[in-house]
C-alpha cells in the first residue's frame, strides 16, 4: 500500500520522546508500527468480548462432547 498523508495531534512528552528516540527518516515507520499494534490489540479485545458474550449466551457443553465431535469431523475430512 501506498503511505498517505494523515493529521493528528501527539502529546508534548510523546512528540519529545519520538524525536529524541526516532531518527526523523524513520519516525513515520515507528509511528505507523505503533498504531498498527495498537489496532490489533483493539481488535482483539472487541472480538474477545463478542466471544465472552457469545460463551455466557450460548448452552455450556461439555469438553468431552467437544473433542468427540472434533475427533469425528476429523475422521470425515
Amino acid at each position: 500500500m501506498s503511505p498517505v498523508k494523515a493529521n493528528f495531534l501527539l502529546e508534548d512528552k510523546v512528540k519529545e520522546e519520538l524525536e529524541s528516540l526516532v531518527p526523523s527518516g524513520k519516525r513515520s515507520k515507528v509511528v505507523n508500527e505503533a498504531i498498527k499494534k495498537e489496532l490489533l490489540r483493539l481488535k482483539r479485545k472487541k472480538l474477545t468480548e463478542r466471544l465472552l458474550l457469545l460463551r455466557s449466551q450460548g448452552p455450556r457443553i461439555p469438553i468431552e462432547e467437544i473433542l468427540k465431535a472434533l475427533k469425528e469431523n476429523r475422521r470425515k475430512h
